[in-house]
């Protein structure tokens, strides 16, 4: 049975900050609300992480991600489907016009106003997307949400070989599910795609496709769209990679505490055995992690002493070496 949220809101941690200085000494002291931030790389699980916390906590997710926070194009962003949402209030998620650019500025705004309803109606707020500048900007740049927040950051971490096999057998599934249409349909010979949701991987690598389709012979449209496919599982796998090391960046130079919930053996599983593996190596830890961070008056805030996940124990040498191979 899962301990009540609102029993639990008298906890009143202060947040640690690098070299011991603490919150209280730039603010007057007050009790900080409580956010639990759920970050990884791309394909990882954070969408249904987020999800299963919010049907055990009253709890509504706050979306992190740059390309899922605008209209349309479904499948390309990922965005999570009505079904897969089971009922949990979702903010953030395709809202933005996608000609506009949403900026760090504009995420930690509207991020803040979403966040400080769902407390006010004395609910879990979850933040949950793979954008780490995102993330950044409203839990470490941000000095009003830090003085009113603590959070917890839950990683949710896939060996690199293993996620790239994801990935890419992920974009076939899209394709199956209708990319090549989707991105057709928003399709602009004189757009940029530099801006808004073209930036979005998917959109720009159909491009050549798209634009040569209707004037080449079969076999070489069929060529066209093997290379686009292609390329967008490999800028899959380096998005990936950078999201990567953009967390462990994070962990080291800004000293946040992550409790890192390994899923690899969840993604070399299928069917029951997946699901199971799932529930005792991520589900329940982070449900466990949760409770404490909620009811207990000593939990380490997420900006807080020297963290204790080092580069080398989390990648290993082999992933180490599938970054450079990505990256470079």
């Amino acid at each position: 049975m899962r301990i009540s949220f609102s029993a639990c809101k008298q906890a009143q941690p202060l947040v640690g900050f690098p070299g011991g200085r603490q919150m209280d000494s730039f603010f007057p002291w007050r009790r900080k609300e409580k956010v639990v931030v759920v970050m990884g790389a791309t394909g990882t699980g954070k969408s249904r992480l987020s999800i299963d916390l919010a049907t055990r906590f009253p709890a509504e997710i706050v979306n992190s991600d740059k390309m899922q926070v605008y209209k349309g194009l479904g499948i390309a962003t990922n965005k999570v489907t009505e079904e897969e949402c089971r009922g949990v209030p979702h903010h953030l998620l395709g809202l933005v016009d996608p000609i506009t650019d949403f900026t760090s500025f504009d995420f930690c705004r509207h991020a803040s106003l979403a966040v400080e309803s769902i407390s006010r109606r004395d609910r879990l707020p979850i933040i949950a997307g793979g954008s780490n500048s995102f993330i950044k900007a409203l839990v470490n740049d941000d000095m009003e949400f830090r003085s009113k927040y603590e959070c917890c950051l839950l990683w949710v971490d896939v060996s690199l070989p293993v996620l790239h096999s994801f990935v890419s057998e992920r974009v076939d599934r899209m394709v199956e599910a209708g990319l090549v249409d989707e991105v057709r349909g928003i399709f602009d010979p004189g757009a940029d795609y530099t801006r808004g949701i073209r930036r979005a991987i998917g959109v720009p690598e159909m491009d050549q496709f798209l634009r040569n389709e209707a004037i080449v012979d079969d076999e070489t449209k069929d060529k066209l769209l093997r290379e686009a496919i292609e390329k967008i599982k490999t800028n899959n796998c380096k998005l990936a990679c950078c999201q990567l090391q953009n967390i462990m960046r994070l962990q080291k130079q800004l000293e946040w505490k992550m409790h890192r919930l390994d899923a690899t053996e969840v993604f070399l599983k299928r069917g029951t055995d997946a699901e199971e593996a799932w529930e005792e190596l991520v589900a329940r830890p982070s449900t466990e992690i949760v409770d404490h961070f909620l009811c207990q008056e000593d939990f380490m805030a997420a900006i807080t002493a020297p963290g204790t996940i080092s580069a080398a124990a989390v990648l290993g040498a082999s992933s180490a070496a599938a970054i450079a191979a990505a990256t470079h």
